[in-house]
């Protein structure tokens, strides 16, 4: 995967606009980003160690930074920066965005969670 022509984040911190070349651009919410960051705290290390992360409505993005020509980590004003989201991630994200978000909100239902708290 290429990477994107451009990362723009919103001017209120809550939406990533990722435009790779020959696509429109994807709006990912950075809530969406941060309960389905590629980090070990959320993945785990098997699918059955993978962490439904509730409370996370509110979350906003304090910067990103490039990780050599693949990726980007992105921190989180909850401090969470531990994710690489390499382009085939996001590119992943913006295709599957709302088959995932749905799975999201299902699963917090699911265990009794809440995106606010």
């Amino acid at each position: 995967m290429t990477a994107p022509k451009e990362l723009r984040v919103s001017k209120d911190r809550k939406l990533l606009s990722v435009t790779f070349p020959g696509h429109l651009p994807f709006e990912l919410p950075a809530e969406l980003l941060r309960v389905a960051s590629p980090s070990a705290e959320v993945q785990g290390h098997s699918p059955e160690q993978r962490v439904t992360v509730p409370g996370k409505r509110n979350v906003a993005i304090l910067k990103i930074e490039p990780v050599g020509n693949y990726a980007v980590r992105i921190t989180f004003d909850d401090f969470h920066d531990t994710g690489i989201f390499t382009w085939n991630y996001l590119h992943t994200l913006g295709h599957e965005k709302e088959e995932r978000w749905n799975a999201y909100l299902a699963e917090l239902q699911e265990k009794g969670l809440s995106r606010d708290r």
